[in-house]
């Protein structure tokens, strides 16, 4: 019977995960991302870099859930993460009365990824207006120094950003390392995040990093596949009143998990 118990405890976990995902990424940045980048370059590469991003950052999240709240009695990871569920519900919830009915929100931020894609691709292009090359020159990948324009940029957040970009770049192609550093700076300190963190500290870290991975590849499917369409029918508004009510269910059902924890009955499963 405990085994039936352990079993369904992380399918609950793994569950709220792909949930937690699905309603937070539907219409979020890195979804817009992947839409509109698969409408220039092959679906099959965006698809390739943004996922491998977003499976990147759902371990990365779920064990660093783990090492930050791995001290602390589960009991209160279990309260955190449903005071973390309930005030990121109630805010979307606020959120969405505030948009207007209908695709304008979203149409909006497709803009704004726009723009973005389109200074991102300006900098980096082996053959943009400037007849520039991205082939980052191997003394400077070296001394840690990336042109930029006609100005060089030697901020370490900008340096490790270029690194991490070159080097996938040399071991893949630039559409697929476009697709993976953006989404990765897209989706860190996201709500999807911050949620992931505090789930691996109440839960086994594989089941919420397999869950939040299955939710971030039904996303990025659809967004490769079809999110241009998607998002001139869809309305930011109604998902984010979904998101919002999944949110504060999971808040409740936390609640109730701590309140009825058994820490003898825990058998501390990584």
């Amino acid at each position: 019977m405990a085994e039936i118990s352990e079993g369904d405890s992380n399918f609950d976990a793994l569950f709220k995960a792909f949930v937690m995902i699905v309603v937070s990424e539907i219409g979020d940045k890195t979804f817009l991302i992947a839409a509109i980048m698969a409408t220039r370059h092959p679906r099959v590469t965006v698809f390739g870099g943004a996922f491998a991003s977003l499976v990147v950052m759902s371990i990365l999240s779920a064990a660093l859930g783990r090492v930050i709240l791995g001290l602390i009695p589960k009991v209160w990871t279990l309260w955190a993460a449903s005071i973390l569920f309930l005030v990121f519900g109630i805010k979307m919830l606020q959120e969405s009365f505030s948009m207007a009915a209908g695709n304008f929100h979203i149409q909006e931020e497709m803009r704004e990824v726009e723009e973005e894609l389109e200074e991102d691709s300006a900098v980096h292009d082996s053959h943009n207006a400037r007849g520039t090359s991205s082939n980052i020159p191997l003394e400077s990948l070296e001394e840690g120094k990336v042109l930029i324009g006609p100005l060089e940029q030697r901020h370490w957040t900008i340096t490790v950003k270029e690194k991490l970009r070159n080097i996938i770049q040399l071991l893949t192609n630039p559409v697929f390392a476009q697709a993976f550093v953006l989404t990765f700076l897209g989706e860190w300190g996201d709500r999807s995040q911050i949620t992931t963190i505090a789930m691996g500290g109440a839960h086994s870290v594989p089941v919420i990093a397999f869950g939040t991975i299955l939710g971030h590849g039904v996303c990025t499917a659809g967004a490769v596949v079809g999110g241009r369409y998607l998002s001139t029918k869809i309305s930011v508004k109604h998902i984010s009143l979904l998101g919002s009510a999944a949110f504060i269910i999971f808040a409740f059902l936390y609640a109730l998990e701590a309140y009825y924890y058994r820490p003898e009955l825990d058998d501390g499963a990584f």
